[in-house]
């Protein structure tokens, strides 16, 4: 791949354009919004303007309701050889892009599994899709030149492709993306007209169960609308397990006790299922699960501390999987949670001589 255009330059079409940039590929930029193709190109993701002639691939970062037409304008001015989209909806997409009598023989669906709660072009980054799974959703015609570009584009990124059909990528994502959105953004409404001493007490739990709920609403209303009636499924199974929870915990305040065995039963059983489902998140593709303990160190709230930590790590030959950093607001001292692998644990542990809490994950 030599060419590209990407079509729609916020955080997943300019962090795409760094990319291939970054790899010697030569990107050209639009959007209808100027301020973002200008910003896109001021961070060194292409140039701004149309190309002078059909790219290799054009690369459509637009909403899953806007695929179509974008695709079909696109098609009509020949502005690419294959043409690929990264939204999070295929089914809709799909018949929209039949309806609209496009050239499915160029056309191959995408969606990189990656982004993050901050939206624009400021928020991109050249490795957002290193490691991460891209889905590959192809049409029944779409050609070999075709699906060699776009897994081109994935390799070019860093990413891993997942080839998958429309319905069953639209199932996918609305229990792994979709609903946990929406979920979050409920639990995080709780904390809006909550007391200032209440919130105060926010810890890393709160945190990362609402995190996500600071993405663009008008962007998700898109997202949610496009993979409405999935969305709608998972969420009725949720609520008939929460409809489960709240009975359990109301038999728990039974005075008489008459209803606390079987209740505290039912409630153990669903946080014993949700220890089975978190277990079966992947956190690297390339180690066995269940194999990793959380080392965590408290370290002080001064410049350096960090680099100190990391560096001791090294100097031990361990390689950090994940790390998270829980840092109470007016605190002096920080606690960092290491997840390294079991048989790193207790060398980690030795050679960073302070107290650690090894916690089995």
């Amino acid at each position: 791949m030599r060419t590209a255009v990407v079509i729609g330059a916020g955080l997943i079409g300019t962090s795409i354009a760094l990319s291939l940039s970054a790899k010697g590929v030569t990107v050209y930029l639009a959007d209808r919004e100027p301020m973002a193709v200008l910003t896109a190109a001021a961070l060194g993701a292409g140039q701004a303007g149309e190309p002078p002639g059909p790219v290799d691939l054009a690369i459509l970062s637009v909403p899953p309701g806007e695929i179509a037409p974008t695709l079909k304008d696109a098609q009509h001015r020949n502005v690419a050889r294959a043409y690929t989209d990264v939204a999070s909806v295929k089914s809709q997409a799909f018949e929209a892009i039949e309806d609209a009598g496009c050239d499915t023989r160029t056309y191959l669906g995408g969606h990189p599994m990656a982004g993050g709660e901050r939206s624009g072009p400021l928020a991109a980054r050249a490795d957002l899709f290193e490691g991460r799974v891209w889905a590959l959703v192809p049409t029944a015609s779409t050609s070999d030149d075709t699906w060699h570009t776009v897994r081109t584009l994935v390799e070019l990124c860093g990413a891993v492709p997942l080839v998958m059909d429309p319905h069953g990528h639209d199932r996918a994502v609305a229990l792994v993306s979709h609903t946990p959105h929406l979920v979050a953004s409920l639990m995080a409404a709780r904390l809006e007209h909550a007391a200032e001493n209440e919130v105060s007490m926010a810890g890393q739990g709160v945190r990362d169960v609402t995190r996500i709920a600071a993405g663009d609403p008008d962007l998700w209303l898109d997202i949610l609308s496009a993979n409405a009636g999935t969305v709608a499924d998972i969420l009725s199974e949720l609520a008939h397990d929460l409809d489960e929870a709240i009975s359990a915990l109301r038999g728990l305040t039974d005075e008489d006790g008459t209803r606390r065995g079987k209740d505290a039963q039912a409630l153990t059983g669903l946080l014993t299922r949700g220890c089975a489902g978190h277990g079966r998140i992947p956190h690297k593709r390339d180690a066995l699960q269940g194999s990793y303990v959380t080392v965590s160190v408290l370290i002080g709230d001064q410049p350096g501390e960090l680099a100190r930590l990391f560096t001791d790590v090294g100097a031990a030959g361990v390689n950090i999987e994940d790390v998270f950093i829980d840092h109470a607001p007016g605190q002096v001292t920080g606690l960092v949670e290491m997840l390294v692998t079991a048989e790193a644990a207790e060398r980690l542990t030795r050679t960073l001589r302070m107290p650690s809490t090894i916690m089995a994950r």
